[in-house]
């Protein structure tokens, strides 16, 4: 439990610090953001805004559970390879930016490229995790009293749910603290879960990850001073599911993590209705999106949706209550 809140508390001590720091040195490099043109078109005055704040994010969530290994003279391999997973995915999406804002390449990375290097870390991390013995094929079934044993297949389960959060938040990065403040409450919910079940690494690991949010939030807030960019989404993103994962709770991750899957599931729906019928379900996806097309201010939007996933956390920790 000590572990943990100071794990939390450098965390968000050493955002604080690393954030304004970076901002104006992201500024001297000119590291913009650029605004796609079929967004909202009160976006474009968000061009030019500082991107790849993520940097601070993970160097936030990486350090301080480090600190706390070297202050309490311990290693911990599993709480290593969750980092170690989180940061890879950071890298992609440090990549990703970098091509952005660099060779002025609004898409960065091709979408191949993207999956492919998504894909890589997936396997490499699963297959780590598995070998190691931090996944036993264990799988945490709502309601149930105890976990069903699914064998290897939890393997390909793992790398699916990897790729499928790491793309869903950043798709959820699209409003000033949005992916921020839905992963903050995400990474508590996992925290307040890995302190019950006794898995010390996960919640020192989500610890970290919540604290950097809401750290990043102070400066990420509307109108925000800087964006977390793909380096910052995938990161967070790696570090859910990967955590999710060690504590079994993949499944529980789609309850808890439910605005991940809503805004994936609009941009799915948005373009299979626009390919089948030429009509569109939405007025703009990701859902977050729509919702500013119907008038609600970005402010609004992330105060429903954090609402909103602090009602399904609740409803996920419902369903492990039997495991107590």
């Amino acid at each position: 439990m000590n572990s943990i809140l100071i794990t939390a508390a450098i965390s968000i001590i050493l955002g604080l610090v690393f954030t304004p720091v970076l901002i104006p040195f992201l500024r001297r490099l000119k590291f913009g953001q650029s605004i796609r043109e079929e967004g909202p078109s009160w976006h474009r005055v968000k061009s030019g805004t500082p991107t790849m704040g993520g940097i601070a994010i993970i160097a936030a969530a990486i350090l301080a559970p480090l600190a706390v290994m070297l202050i309490k003279g311990t290693l911990r391999y599993d709480l290593l390879l969750l980092l170690l997973t989180a940061l890879l995915y950071g890298f992609v999406g440090f990549v990703d930016d970098f091509i952005k804002v660099v060779k002025k390449r609004n898409l960065g990375l091709s979408a191949r490229s993207k999956f492919l290097s998504q894909l890589l870390v997936a396997i490499c991390s699963t297959l780590s995790l598995n070998y190691l013995g931090y996944l036993n094929g264990e799988l945490l079934i709502p309601f149930m009293s105890a976990p069903v044993d699914i064998g290897l297949w939890i393997v390909p389960l793992t790398v699916l749910v990897q790729l499928s959060v790491v793309n869903s938040v950043n798709l959820t990065d699209g409003l000033d603290g949005l992916a921020a403040s839905v992963t903050l409450i995400v990474s508590l919910f996992f925290t307040i879960c890995a302190l019950a079940f006794s898995q010390m690494s996960a919640g020192m690991c989500m610890a970290a990850v919540g604290g950097a949010c809401l750290a990043f939030l102070v400066f990420n807030a509307h109108p925000a001073k800087v964006f977390m960019g793909d380096t910052g989404s995938l990161f967070l993103g790696g570090a859910v599911a990967v955590c999710a994962s060690v504590l079994q709770m993949p499944l529980i991750l789609i309850i808890a993590g439910g605005i991940y899957l809503i805004e994936t599931l609009s941009v799915i729906l948005q373009v299979a209705s626009f390919k089948l019928t030429g009509k569109r379900i939405f007025k703009m996806s990701p859902l977050h999106h729509h919702f500013e097309m119907c008038g609600y201010s970005e402010v609004k939007i992330v105060l429903l949706f954090s609402l909103t996933t602090l009602i399904l956390c609740i409803i996920g920790y419902v369903c492990i209550m039997k495991l107590f």
